[in-house]
C-alpha cells in the first residue's frame, strides 16, 4: 500500500505523487509516516522532508508549515519548497559556514530572525546532501 503525498506551497504544488513513506520534519522531531498512520495534524519546521520510492530516499526541503495525515493521504502545507536532486556538499558547507557568521553579527531583532532562518535553511541543505550522497 502507498501514500499519497502533497506538498503545496502558496504559489505552486511542489509534489504529487504516491510514495512508500515519507519523514517530515516536525515541530518536535522527525516524523515517520507509513500505510495505515492514524488521523494527525502536525506542525513543520525548517527541514528536510525524505520521501521513499522505490527504495530511494528524495529529500525535499520545507521551510515550515503544517502536515495532515489521513487515509494514507498526506497533505503538507508549506512557506516554500525546494525540490533537490543535486546538491554540492562543498558549497553546501559554505553556505552553513556564511550563515553562522550572519547569526554572528546579526545585531536588531530583525536581523537576528533573518539569520537564524538562513542558518535552519543551510542546515537543511546540507542534511539534503547527506541523504543524495548516502
Amino acid at each position: 500500500m502507498t501514500l499519497q503525498i502533497r506538498v503545496i506551497a502558496p504559489d505552486k504544488i511542489i509534489w504529487d505523487a504516491n510514495a512508500e513513506e515519507i519523514i517530515l520534519p516536525s515541530s518536535t522531531g522527525q516524523l515517520g509516516v507509513l500505510s495505515g498512520h492514524i488521523p494527525l495534524l502536525t506542525a513543520l519546521d525548517i527541514g528536510v522532508m525524505r520521501v521513499r520510492i522505490n527504495k530511494e530516499w528524495k529529500p525535499i526541503i520545507l521551510l515550515g508549515g503544517f502536515a495532515e495525515v489521513n487515509n494514507n493521504s498526506i497533505t503538507i502545507l508549506v512557506n516554500g519548497a525546494e525540490e533537490i536532486s543535486e546538491i554540492n556538499i562543498e558549497e553546501a558547507k559554505q553556505y552553513l559556514d556564511e550563515s553562522t557568521i550572519l547569526v554572528e553579527q546579526a545585531t536588531t531583532s530583525k536581523e537576528k530572525i533573518e539569520a537564524t532562518q538562513e542558518l535552519r535553511k543551510a542546515k537543511a541543505k546540507l542534511q539534503a546532501a547527506n541523504v543524495i550522497n548516502s
